[in-house]
C-alpha cells in the first residue's frame, strides 16, 4: 500500500462534495464581506460582522483548522461586535 494513499474511515466525506463544501462557504464569506461594507447603519453593520465572523470561523472549521477557529469565534464573532457596540452606544449617549 502507498504512503500517499487516502485513509479511508466510514466517516470520510468524499472530495467533490467536501470541494462543493469549501467553494459555497467562500461565496457566502464573499457575499459576507461585501455586505459588511455595504451596510450603512452602523449598528447593523456591527450585526453583519458579527455574522462575517461566524462564516469565518466554519469556513476555518471545513478547512481542518480548529485551533483558527476557536480563534475567530472567540475575536471576530463575539469579542469585537460587543466592543464595537458599546462604542456606538457611548457615542451616541447624549452629553448631560
Amino acid at each position: 500500500m502507498s504512503a500517499l494513499a487516502a485513509v479511508h474511515t466510514p466517516y470520510t466525506v468524499p472530495v467533490a462534495m467536501m470541494e462543493a463544501l469549501q467553494v459555497t462557504l467562500l461565496v457566502l464569506v464573499a457575499a459576507g464581506a461585501t455586505a459588511v461594507v455595504l451596510i450603512q447603519d452602523r449598528v447593523r453593520q456591527v450585526l453583519a460582522l458579527s455574522v462575517y465572523g461566524m462564516l469565518l470561523a466554519i469556513l476555518f472549521f471545513v478547512f481542518q483548522a480548529p485551533d483558527v477557529t476557536l480563534s475567530e469565534l472567540t475575536v471576530g464573532a463575539i469579542a469585537l461586535p460587543i466592543i464595537l457596540l458599546l462604542a456606538i452606544a457611548k457615542v451616541r449617549k447624549p452629553e448631560r
